[in-house]
């Protein structure tokens, strides 16, 4: 099993997100990917994903943006894309852990284990769907 630790400034980080202290315009992938890693140390996969989603819905709801920026499979897919990440290798902190698997700020990796017509479908913006040309790798033990 992997260790994984947390800086002070990621907990600052999911505190100042979850409290909505956050642009928009400052939330980019690469943010998305921290928060993921963050609540992965802290959270089996499933509730990390339940934390995910709810972070972002309130990110979204407190910030005026369509509801339907939100995307299920997209966020679920990204949890346990990290979720694999994180079990190869440990790292010091959600930085530590991005500079170790700089491949994970490619947006497009999804599109490996996706087809644009499934990962783009309203099926998929409303809830997860397995991946149809690659899986991401299995379900296995926590990160922590």
């Amino acid at each position: 099993m992997t260790s994984h630790e947390l800086s002070p400034e990621d907990r600052d980080f999911r505190s100042a997100f979850e409290a909505c202290n956050f642009a928009p315009a400052q939330f980019d992938h690469a943010a998305h990917v921290k928060l993921a890693c963050v609540y992965l140390v802290e959270h089996d996969a499933e509730t990390a994903a339940q934390k995910m989603r709810g972070a972002l819905l309130k990110f979204i709801e407190h910030n005026d943006i369509p509801r339907s920026k939100f995307h299920e499979a997209i966020t679920r897919a990204w949890v346990l894309a990290v979720r694999h990440f994180m079990n190869k290798s440990g790292s010091a902190s959600a930085a530590d852990f991005l500079t170790r698997n700089p491949e994970l700020l490619d947006t497009r990796i999804m599109l490996t284990h996706y087809s644009a017509s499934v990962l783009f479908s309203p099926d998929a913006r409303a809830s997860f769907v397995e991946p149809d040309l690659d899986p991401i790798p299995p379900r296995g033990r926590s990160a922590r």
